[in-house]
């Protein structure tokens, strides 16, 4: 491991399903990626696919001062099969000093201990995959990524009152709060939407606002 700190450094514990995932998607992402990973078989799998996988247990400070994660600016806590190696292993990496910490939570009372230790992101991928889901189901969106601050993106077919018409002309922001951000035709690229925009049946819309207005707009015919 280099003494640089750089920012396209990250520092994953636990390499299960999660973690695993995270940490080669970092790693084809151009990042370098360095994990700790206390089973000696998913160590050992993970050989040569990231920049290097240290052997032991984050959950013990030692491991994680021996790992120098003080100089790593990104972590992502994977750890899944326990609440309290979670727990403690997170807060051996606030104890770092690591200034940007994601890692998973398996329930909200698990999330909130994560929260009140110093964690900045915290991801519950059940939950949130419910979720996503449950906004799919029925057709209305054909896409659905939800911020915490109850601010949505949608990719979703335009309503009957779009059509034909230009944004400016249907007004769709002015009447519902949202506001499209792209539009996509048949066999052409995503296109940034204008007030000229015109919107045909066929097009493909890509809607941001507050997740109660986006909600509104999909209910319309």
């Amino acid at each position: 491991m280099g003494a640089k700190n750089s920012d396209l450094d990250v520092l994953v514990v636990g390499l299960g399903r999660f973690g695993g995932a995270a940490a080669l998607e970092l790693r084809r992402l151009g990042h370098r990626v360095v994990a700790i990973e206390k089973d000696g078989f998913l160590a050992e799998k993970f050989l040569g696919r990231l920049s290097s996988v240290i052997h032991g247990d984050a959950s013990d400070a030692e491991v994680v001062r021996d790992a120098k994660a003080s100089r790593y600016r990104i972590a992502v806590v994977g750890v899944g099969s326990s609440i309290e190696a979670s727990v403690l292993s997170s807060a051996n990496l606030v104890d770092a000093g690591i200034p940007d910490i994601w890692a998973k939570a398996m329930s909200p009372e698990h999330a909130r201990i994560l929260d009140r230790i110093g964690v900045q992101h915290i991801v519950r991928p059940e939950a949130d995959t419910g979720r996503r889901v449950a906004h799919l189901v029925g057709g209305k969106l054909q896409d659905y990524i939800e911020f915490d601050d109850g601010f949505a993106i949608v990719k979703m077919r335009p309503p009957t009152e779009a059509i034909g018409f230009t944004l400016e002309q249907s007004a769709i922001r002015s009447k519902y709060g949202v506001t499209i951000v792209g539009v996509k035709s048949p066999g052409a690229d995503f296109t940034y939407a204008v007030p000229s925009t015109k919107v045909s049946a066929h097009d493909t819309l890509i809607v941001s606002g507050p997740t109660e207005l986006l909600e509104r707009l999909a209910s319309r015919p």
